[in-house]
């Protein structure tokens, strides 16, 4: 059913098209960057590896955090909601191009296999939770910053995620929380906490209606 705020264009976009356009958008996207990044990975080794896959890991990570949010025009929970529904489409547009190209072209080394318990489909529900979490924190951000500000300002919204996802891993090397060190995988787990921390500093100051 179209939103009934889905004709202001100031206001939150949450029709089934616009929905449905992001999640084949935004999934073909990281479709194509999980395919790179898998690519790259086990060709590049020692400092050369740790930068080109971590600007693809920060490309990847922005994308989620930002774009459903500016494509619902997320101002209030329907835009909020919408984001993470754009989030969960984008799911099953990987889970197809995963299933159907990524895994038969052998994509996935041993590691993922002997995390997965031999198996590559333990990863599906977990990306299912990820983005969708994502989508939503960082669509309630940009929430708060048009409450406050009247805009959105992505460039802050990334830049204030990746500070705190840092602060976040640093955090958990030093009171020595299991398998965190300074790595690609670490800091990626350690933006998750962050969005939610995030999500509370940017509330400050919201008036409440």
């Amino acid at each position: 059913m179209t939103s009934a705020l889905s004709m202001n264009a100031s206001r939150d976009q949450t029709d089934l098209p616009t929905v449905l356009r992001g999640g084949l958008m935004l999934g073909l996207f990281y479709s194509v960057l999980v395919a790179i990044f898998g690519f790259l990975q086990v060709r590049l080794e020692g400092p050369i590896e740790l930068v080109v896959c971590g600007i693809i890991l920060l490309i990847g990570l922005g994308a989620l955090i930002v774009l459903p949010g500016l494509w619902t025009r997320a101002r209030t929970i329907e835009g909020i909601a919408g984001a993470a529904g754009i989030g969960l489409a984008s799911v099953f547009v990987f889970l197809v191009v995963d299933v159907a190209l990524l895994q038969p072209l052998g994509l996935y080394t041993n590691r993922w296999l002997e995390i997965g318990g031999g198996s590559n489909w333990w990863y599906h529900p977990v990306w299912w939770m990820v983005c969708t979490y994502v989508c939503w924190m960082g669509a309630w951000i940009q929430a708060n910053q048009a409450a406050k500000s009247g805009a959105a300002s992505p460039a802050l919204l990334v830049i204030g995620t990746f500070v705190l996802g840092l602060g976040v891993l640093a955090i958990a090397v030093v009171i020595g929380v299991p398998r965190a060190g300074w790595n690609l995988g670490s800091f990626a787990v350690a933006v998750l906490p962050a969005l939610a921390l995030y999500t509370l500093i940017s509330s400050f100051g919201v008036k409440r209606r």
